[in-house]
């Protein structure tokens, strides 16, 4: 008598196999979690930029973190506001206050904090209704914002980790840092429409 799996045997098994996987890929949602690991880093970023921000402020004799009054992406707004949208390039990351933040971190008395400006974690998902971008606001007496827009349902207003509607700014679905987060309006922010 031969020993060994009957082809039935091996089909039920393979069956079995083919419905775990499923199941798990149903439940760990590996699109999720990428989305929410770039939000992570999202928030990060901003922390990160706000604390070299506020440090600049109270170094610098004379600060300079931004004129007032302009435009971006053809949406007039009553601060500045500068951001990047596209594909990463050293113009838009230096430090030098050329970048996308006017600010010249190396004029600081150690140096800059940071060694470059980041950008987006995801930057081909930018388009005029996502708003994938990281958004830098000014208004005088030196107050500032920094503004992303979450994509994971975790961190996205409403989700189990919501940090756009609790962080203390203007627009729920939004999340805002910095000193003053009333800068962004609903009816004209660089996002370009209300997410």
């Amino acid at each position: 008598m031969k020993k060994g799996f009957t082809l039935l045997e091996l089909l039920i098994v393979i069956g079995i196999l083919a419905i775990l996987s499923t199941t798990m890929i149903l439940v760990l949602n590996p699109a999720e979690i990428l989305r929410k690991t770039r939000d992570s880093r999202r928030m990060t970023d901003l922390v990160t930029l706000r604390d070299a921000i506020n440090y600049y402020l109270t170094d610098v004799t004379s600060p300079s973190i931004g004129a007032t009054a302009t435009s971006y992406n053809n949406v007039s707004i009553s601060v500045s506001c500068t951001s990047f949208a596209g594909a990463a390039t050293s113009t838009a990351q230096t430090v030098d206050g050329t970048g996308w933040i006017p600010i010249n971190f190396t004029s600081m008395a150690g140096g800059s904090l940071i060694p470059s400006l980041p950008l987006d974690p995801n930057p081909t998902a930018y388009n005029a209704t996502t708003g994938r971008y990281y958004v830098y606001l000014v208004s005088a007496n030196n107050t500032f914002e920094l503004v992303a827009n979450m994509e994971s349902d975790y961190y996205k207003n409403g989700g189990t980790g919501d940090v756009e509607s609790k962080d203390g700014g203007k627009i729920s679905g939004l999340y805002e840092i910095g000193i003053n987060l009333a800068l962004t309006t609903s009816s004209a922010n660089c996002f370009g429409t209300t997410p």
